[in-house]
């Protein structure tokens, strides 16, 4: 059973920073592509950022360019979420995701409960 739990977020003043965490078990996490993927209230989930199964590429969307980092450790199995100069508009819920289909922007196949970023103005 696949399991992805995140930790981090919670309430962040704009222009501050956050670090969201997401530890996988179940899957082999060395062959699986990740990423994170949030929800603002009344709108459709969507990609954020996504890393390579050997973390040799990434990407983002053009929204958090130059602001958020993705990084991970496959001796750990975990996935990280660095979030720098953040504003309102990043407030969200955040999803890890493991296995991601298609280009890696559409969806994947696991999900985490999702953790709650709030950024105050």
């Amino acid at each position: 059973q696949v399991q992805l739990v995140e930790s981090g977020g919670g309430l962040v003043q704009a222009g501050g920073s956050t670090r969201l965490s997401c530890v996988a078990s179940g899957l082999t996490f060395s062959r699986s592509k990740m990423g994170w993927f949030r929800q603002a209230p009344g709108k459709e989930r969507e990609f954020v950022a996504a890393i390579s199964n050997l973390g040799i590429s990434t990407d983002y969307t053009d929204s958090v360019k130059g602001r958020f980092t993705i990084s991970r450790d496959n001796a750990k199995n975990t996935v990280d979420l660095q979030m720098n100069s953040l504003k309102p508009e990043d407030t969200a819920v955040y999803y890890c995701a493991a296995d991601l289909v298609g280009n890696g922007k559409i969806g994947a196949d696991y999900w985490g409960q999702g953790t709650q970023v709030t950024v105050s103005s």
